[in-house]
């Protein structure tokens, strides 16, 4: 996808160093230029919308949970004739999180930290730096785990006709002609 020095396009820093007891929500729309990039970073012909809605809470000492959802409507090139596809995703977002300087963070799985892991459920924290997390990062990755890698349009196959080769849709004989091919 990208570098991670690179911001997301939806990057929402949240303001974690005074969190109320029943937690921050979060509610976050894509712009148009927002959800262009999306699409540019996720190799998807285009985003629709996109909205996240997340919770940000304390958890234990001084960590942060993230919970919530994402939601966005995309279209895909069918892999196998190249076809737009649309589909709609809506995926639950949790992530928790621990200030680098945080005894938990330090001590971890090396040194015998009270961390326990369920294989079933959430990913072990990450740490942040300062007194923010970005949200909208985390609300993006859960987006791009959502898209089908190979998404393929109902009834497409990839079965060549009886002269070895597969015939070209009307979609692709558009696309070559635009491109000027032969």
């Amino acid at each position: 996808m990208r570098n991670a020095e690179t911001r997301s396009p939806v990057s929402f820093e949240a303001h974690v160093a005074r969190l109320p007891q029943k937690g921050l929500p979060v509610a976050q729309e894509a712009d148009e230029k927002q959800r262009q990039a999306l699409a540019a970073d996720h190799d998807l012909l285009s985003v629709e919308n996109y909205r996240a809605e997340l919770l940000v809470t304390p958890w234990k000492r001084h960590g942060v949970k993230v919970s919530g959802r994402v939601e966005a409507d995309i279209t895909q090139a069918c892999i196998v004739t190249l076809e737009p596809i649309t589909a709609h995703i809506e995926e639950a977002v949790e992530g928790l999180f621990l200030p680098e300087d945080s005894k938990l963070g330090r001590l971890g799985f090396e040194g015998g930290g009270e961390i326990q892991l369920d294989a079933e459920g959430p990913d072990s924290p990450e740490t942040f730096s300062g007194d923010t997390v970005d949200v909208g990062a985390l609300a993006e990755q859960f987006f791009g785990l959502a898209i089908d890698p190979y998404p393929r349009k109902q009834g497409a196959s990839l079965e060549l006709d009886g002269e070895g080769e597969q015939p070209e849709t009307e979609f692709q004989q558009k696309l070559r002609s635009l491109l000027g091919k032969s």
